[in-house]
């Protein structure tokens, strides 16, 4: 008759396991939580309908008002999740000691980060289907995807504009304490949607404060995508070495000031 071992066996989960376990958890919960559902889907969603149906900005580019205003609201997804939605969350987390404790964990604080990456991105790709297919339902008719190097251009602008706004949101959210971070992600969140080219074409804006504006990361995501997707333009590199560069600042800063607790 053969025994079973019944003794316990203490120790930690493999990181792979625990990874895609975290990975899930982060994203549950964020699909749960309502403000968060309104910065990522609702408030994209209105725009994307209201615009498109709606003579409100006049703008310029080949095609119809959608095909304008497509790219710029997928760009606007990317900053509402990798940064208006990451700097909060981050922030009361920080608060409440939630980051202090998970990092205390078995979970390693690489793999924390990682899980909350990989978060941002299921929530991202959740975003682009929804609203692609809201925009082909209104006439959207991108440009671009039929290519291998439109396709590729689309994605890289996707992960460097994540990278960036995930950079600039650890940062705040890691550096300010919980109410500043909430007061500020969703100022910041205002100022790039009116003033990123993500619905008022930077050409209508005063030549003085234009080179500014095309240096801020929305408006060189915003730009790239439109210039793939509307004109169906080669690899936008000026917009894709803009993001690089923010990602790289952004994701930096957050690496040496970001603080548990």
């Amino acid at each position: 008759m053969t025994t079973v071992d019944h003794s316990p066996r203490p120790g930690a989960a493999p990181v792979g396991r625990m990874l895609l376990a975290q990975t899930a958890f982060e994203t549950r919960m964020l699909l749960r939580n309502g403000e968060q559902l309104l910065l990522t889907v609702v408030i994209p969603t209105v725009l994307l309908v209201l615009f498109s149906a709606v003579d409100v900005v006049a703008v310029a580019g080949p095609g119809k008002r959608v095909d304008f205003l497509a790219p710029g609201l997928l760009a606007l997804a990317v900053l509402s999740t990798a940064f208006t939605g990451q700097a909060i969350a981050t922030g009361f987390e920080r608060r409440y000691g939630v980051l202090k404790r998970l990092g205390a964990s078995p979970l390693p604080r690489w793999a924390l980060l990682t899980a909350k990456t990989g978060c941002v991105l299921v929530t991202e790709a959740l975003q682009v289907a929804l609203l692609s297919a809201i925009a082909l339902a209104l006439g959207w008719s991108p440009h671009g995807l039929d290519t291998p190097s439109g396709a590729l251009a689309v994605l890289l602008l996707l992960v460097l504009g994540t990278a960036a706004f995930s950079g600039l949101g650890l940062l705040m959210a890691g550096t300010l304490k919980a109410e500043a971070t909430l007061a500020a992600a969703n100022l910041v969140f205002v100022l790039l949607l009116l003033g990123g080219g993500v619905v008022v074409p930077l050409a209508k804006f005063p030549g003085a404060v234009r080179p500014v504006l095309e240096a801020l990361p929305i408006s060189a995501l915003s730009d790239g995508l439109r210039a793939v997707l509307q004109t169906g333009a080669g690899v936008p590199w000026g917009d894709l070495g803009v993001l690089a560069g923010w990602a790289v600042l952004g994701l930096a800063a957050a690496a040496r000031f970001f603080r548990w607790e």
